[in-house]
């Protein structure tokens, strides 16, 4: 079996390749997107930071690869769903960096409260600026912490420890997990209004960029400084900036930017009032040891014994049974991801009926799965096998299982439900053949849909001329329709239409469609 490792790793993690038999390493970093293209077909396993991108046309050119393990844990340069669709597992390394980057977020919020970069500066320039950097204290101030992960909740403990107030926002737990942590549970909003100081450890997704904007900034409290070393992105550049200039921000630090590097001309780099560092915030010799020996044993793991440990796609299961429920690991995601993209209101309740003749096999990581797939919509970089269950435990979600025998017309049937404060979504799914995923009902309306690509849900009244309509009112906008699916609803007037298109629907067209006379509601999802 063939590694590649592609980005500087540790050389403790470089060893145990290379003292394991059957494995094959090769250290070669710093190619470029076509270089790594054209040797990626050789090797069965690549070994990654943050600089390879792992794109949808690198893996087309990956004949060969099994895995892939990043030395860290965000996952942001590696297409997730392309790899899957492909048969790669990707694993990252959750835990072998909190600590660092936790202790990052807290030297750099003590750097920015005592002007430490500027003093040195100064003196290096052979001034005595000390009437000119006066500090704060950080005694008795309010920390807001956006994110209560495995770094934010580190985070809320050492400035516990440093003596500050913490009040804590993070939507996807609950609030007595929080306040039995000893912290205060806070809306936004209150967060931004009462917070001298502002730490983000949120993931980047679609619900957290420019997460911190303009009208953020507005409801903050005068003088608050803000600390950023979760991802760029989050905190809109340009924003900041003008909440700087105009003294509603007194400061702020960053590890991340939007735009890496972000150049030195960047306007913020222009402040006196912004530190920062060039995305240091796992950079210490301990935490890259730990995250390159982790990834290196996940891939030997893999490789020889077909064991998979912390997959982000992939639960963590023996070989022998991942086998058999490989088609049904996918089929489950994304029914898990089809329901947080249709369902409305705060989920309260998952079950999963497993029905017909499964093999006599633990169904525990097709559970995972179907969690894991609801919750990535949510908590996309921070979920995977290992914590699906304990995350859904703490944002309040009861889980339910069971399995029967009967399947009606079919030899196996899954059946997820999802309950929210508003309302109840069943989608049922199966395998056609040995691995052809189809969702084979939503609620009321039977059907057969391909779960993958650009996808939408019409409900309409069943008149003629409905169909034609909304096909007539697409092609005004050139969104041409890959396939569709009409399902009928028993004893009623209603059909639903489940389109594939070949580009997304933007939101003013679903706004157009859903005006149609015989139309009643349009939801557009990706899977």
């Amino acid at each position: 079996m063939k590694v590649l490792i592609s980005d500087k790793m540790d050389e403790a993690g470089i060893d145990i390749f290379r003292n394991q038999e059957g494995i094959d390493v090769d250290v070669k970093t710093g190619l470029s997107p076509e270089e790594l293209k054209k040797i990626i077909g050789e090797y069965d396993a690549l070994a990654i930071r943050s600089s390879t991108k792992v794109t949808a046309d690198l893996l087309e050119s990956a004949a060969n690869l099994k895995v892939v393990a990043r030395a860290g844990i965000g996952l942001d340069n590696v297409d997730i769903d392309a790899a899957t669709k492909k048969g790669v597992a990707v694993m990252n390394t959750p835990g072998g960096n909190t600590i660092t980057t936790a202790e990052h977020a807290i030297a750099m919020m003590m750097s920015l409260t005592r002007n430490i970069p500027r003093g040195t500066a100064s003196l290096k320039a052979g001034r005595w600026d000390k009437k000119l950097l006066q500090g704060r204290e950080l005694f008795n101030k309010t920390l807001g912490v956006v994110g209560f992960g495995n770094i934010g909740s580190i985070v809320a403990g050492l400035a516990k420890g440093l003596r500050m107030n913490v009040i804590v926002y993070d939507p996807n737990i609950s609030s007595e997990h929080i306040e039995k942590a000893g912290f205060e549970y806070v809306t936004l909003d209150e967060l931004y209004a009462r917070s001298d100081y502002i730490t983000l450890h949120v993931p980047k997704m679609d619900a957290t960029i420019d997460l911190l904007d303009a009208q953020a900034f507005e409801k903050m409290k005068p003088g608050v400084m803000v600390v950023n070393c979760a991802r760029g992105g989050i905190v809109n550049e340009a924003a900041l900036y003008d909440a700087i200039q105009s003294g509603k921000v007194a400061g702020a630090a960053l590890d991340v930017f939007a735009t890496e590097p972000p150049g030195g001309d960047h306007p913020l780099l222009q402040l006196d009032q912004v530190i920062a560092t060039p995305h240091l915030g796992a950079s210490t010799k301990e935490a890259q040891t730990n995250v390159s020996v982790a990834a290196a044993n996940q891939i030997v793991a893999y490789l020889l014994n077909n064991t998979v440990i912390n997959a982000v796609n992939v639960p963590s299961v023996t070989g022998d049974v991942l086998k058999q429920l490989k088609p049904f690991l996918y089929l489950v995601e994304k029914m898990g991801k089809m329901q947080a993209q249709i369902t409305k209101g705060g989920v309260r309740e998952l079950n999963i009926e497993y029905i017909g003749k499964f093999p006599d096999l633990d169904l525990k990581p097709l559970t995972i799965n179907g969690i894991k797939g609801l919750l990535n919509e949510f908590v996309r970089d921070e979920v995977n096998s290992v914590n699906a269950i304990s995350l859904a435990n703490e944002m309040g979600i009861k889980i339910t299982e069971s399995t029967s025998i009967e399947a009606g017309n079919f030899l196996n049937l899954v059946r997820i439900t999802v309950v929210t404060d508003t309302q109840t979504n069943i989608l049922e799914g199966t395998i056609f053949g040995k691995d052809d995923a189809r969702i084979v009902r939503i609620n009321k309306f039977r059907l057969e849909v391909i779960p993958e690509g650009h996808l939408a849900i019409i409900h309409n009244v069943d008149k003629p001329g409905s169909i034609g309509s909304i096909g007539q009112k697409l092609g005004q906008h050139n969104i041409n329709i890959s396939g569709m699916m009409v399902g009928r609803e028993d004893d009623g007037d209603r059909n639903i239409i489940f389109l594939r298109t070949e580009t997304p629907v933007p939101p003013e067209v679903v706004k157009e469609i859903e005006d149609l006379e015989l139309v009643v509601s349009m939801t557009t999802f990706e899977l």
